[in-house]
């Protein structure tokens, strides 16, 4: 049998990898995300020529680079048939296969997580030595199918539960599974297990594979959450192929930029580590701590197309935040600004910060005041598993679009005090404390993880909802 080596491109802030796979001299690479000199590196370390690069799926939640890739490394770009697409590429469906210097590569049609979705097998000798599922299997869970629609949304989770009994029946037991999402990306339908597997282990302790088709369904769909608003904009862009990057530093703004931007409506984000940005920022920025997950929220939470400006505290927190931000589409800030906030204010855009605090801050607070204002920014999942008594719900990528009922709540308890602010970390209170506080509403971020707070004599009130595959599929 011949060897081969599958070296993993992780992305950690999207929950996605891309893997490039060596066989003899040649590589085949598999869901590459925008910024392919990642991908450049590992072809270069170990000699080996791109001989094609594959699709499993039009992905909803990046904007892939493949296409660029397989121009620069004259690679043979392939994708999933049945799309309509801007580009010239090979399309493949079930049962076509790809060779690779000696080794076949099989494409079977797993739809679930699209229609469209394959899986590629990779098979030495007459065995399935691999498989790339991409959004289809993923450990211990599967790709949601809820991403183009609710109309499609039944169908394609029976669809998914077919793919499964598929890949059961006809995949090698042996080989090792390689999915392209699961790894913390909105694109899971819950929670994956693990970081490595085999068909034989999924089929032994993934819930995909133990449960009747209406269970399945029933349960899959039931414990469903929200997903990036950005998703909307990201298969269009890959059905229309997505050229190179440009990651050079933009043009600098000034102080007077900088406060003239806010004034517009623009977003002027703070990269820096929160803790940094409550103690002190300018006025109207928003806070997107470049060392969390900001990529996902920003893109989640920004009116599509309206302008950036990033603030750092060196230029590599705003290059890493550059480097995020095109792999969903943003491909130019227009202007960025290094330093502190006192670089940064001026008169109309000054200096100010708030409070941060933890959760056993807040519990002495609460038996202060039993009407402390609270807000809960978790997402509905999270808040259905237990939250602080009294907290109002508004999960942060719906903050922007409540304004006017947060507002209204802030108004009405302001005489107990600031809103205190909380999630599961302590990062999206961050966001929504910045938001609030640029509109002037007096705000204590909660810089905790929600495990402390029952620890901390916080009461946890914990509704009761009906079961959801979430059970297994853990939320």
């Amino acid at each position: 049998m011949s060897a081969f080596e599958v070296v993993s491109i992780d992305t950690p802030n999207l929950g996605d990898r891309s893997y490039v796979v060596g066989v003899g001299t040649s590589a085949i690479v598999i869901d590459p995300q925008r910024d392919i000199d990642r991908v450049e590196e590992i072809l270069d370390q170990r000699g080996w020529s791109a001989s094609h690069v594959l699709e499993t799926h039009f992905h909803n939640d990046y904007v892939s680079g493949g296409l660029e890739l397989a121009r620069r490394a004259g690679a043979e770009y392939v994708v999933p048939a049945g799309m309509d697409i801007d580009f010239a590429a090979r399309q493949v469906g079930d049962a076509d296969e790809l060779s690779c210097d000696g080794a076949v590569v099989r494409v079977v049609h797993t739809p679930g997580h699209t229609p469209n979705h394959v899986a590629f097998a990779l098979n030495l000798a007459g065995e399935d030595v691999a498989l790339f599922t991409g959004g289809s299997l993923l450990f211990g869970s599967v790709g949601r199918p809820d991403l183009l629609g609710p109309a499609l949304t039944e169908p394609l989770a029976r669809s998914q539960w077919r793919s499964m009994r598929r890949i059961g029946a006809e995949i090698t037991p042996s080989a090792e599974v390689f999915p392209t999402h699961g790894f913390g990306s909105f694109c899971s339908a819950t929670a994956t297990v693990g970081n490595a597997s085999t068909v034989a282990e999924q089929i032994a302790s993934n819930p995909a594979f133990t449960v009747a088709e209406d269970t399945f369904v029933e349960e899959l769909i039931a414990g469903l959450d929200a997903y990036p608003s950005y998703y909307a904009h990201m298969g269009p862009a890959n059905q229309r192929g997505a050229g190179p990057i440009d990651l050079s530093l933009p043009m600098v703004a000034t102080a007077d930029e900088i406060a003239r931007r806010i004034a517009a409506g623009e977003w002027v984000v703070d990269l820096r580590h929160r803790k940094l940005f409550a103690a002190d920022h300018v006025k109207g920025s928003l806070s997107f701590d470049v060392h969390g997950n900001a990529v996902t929220y920003l893109g989640w939470m920004l009116d599509w197309g309206t302008p950036i400006t990033l603030l750092g505290a060196d230029a590599a927190e705003v290059q890493e935040m550059q480097r995020e931000l095109v792999r969903i589409g943003i491909d130019r800030p227009v202007g960025y600004a290094v330093g502190t906030s006192a670089n940064w204010a001026s008169d109309t855009a000054p200096v100010t910060g708030y409070r941060r605090a933890t959760h056993s801050e807040l519990a002495q607070a609460v038996a202060d005041d039993r009407t402390l204002p609270i807000l809960d920014l978790r997402r509905n999942g999270e808040f259905d598993d237990g939250y602080v008594a009294g907290a109002k719900h508004v999960p942060l990528h719906e903050l922007r679009g409540r304004l006017d009922e947060v507002s209204a709540w802030a108004d009405e308890n302001s005489g107990h005090g600031p809103a205190w602010i909380y999630c599961g970390s302590g990062f999206r209170a961050s966001i929504g404390a910045s938001l609030l506080d640029g509109l002037g509403i007096q705000v204590v971020h909660v810089d905790d993880d929600f495990a402390n707070a029952e620890p901390a004599g916080l009461t946890i009130v914990r509704p009761t909802v009906g079961h959801r595959l979430g059970a297994a599929y853990a939320d």
